[in-house]
């Protein structure tokens, strides 16, 4: 499932979603298009979607590129640098192409996520 995220005024990234919590890549492919405002945490972008799923198969952890839900604050991440997620989250993917339009991403940005 193959997903673009577009950062207004900044650019566009593509991204793949993948099997690593298969239940919520399908549920949040299944509630596309989306749209917020970008909130900052270190080397990541959030905001809350209206998506209500469980932990699947949670990660402490995170790489470069991840694309991630956050059970706890019902959110969508992007994981750009070397931080790690406050908490566990769901890995659904992985950014392919466009991952350094992430360095220009300013708190409040908005961001539009659509399948491709």
């Amino acid at each position: 499932m193959k997903i673009e995220i577009e950062i207004l005024e900044k650019g566009k990234l593509t991204a793949l979603l993948d099997n690593r919590n298969p239940l919520t890549a399908q549920a949040f492919y299944d509630s596309l298009p989306l749209e917020g405002e970008a909130q900052l945490w270190l080397e990541e972008i959030y905001f809350p979607i209206p998506l209500d799923q469980d932990y699947e198969n949670p990660s402490s952890s995170s790489e470069k590129g991840d694309i991630s839900y956050w059970p706890p604050g019902k959110a969508f991440c992007i994981f750009f640098g070397d931080s790690q997620p406050a908490s566990d989250v769901n890995h659904i993917g992985l950014v392919v192409d466009g991952l350094e339009i992430m360095q220009k991403v300013e708190e409040g940005d908005w961001v539009v996520i659509q399948k491709i």
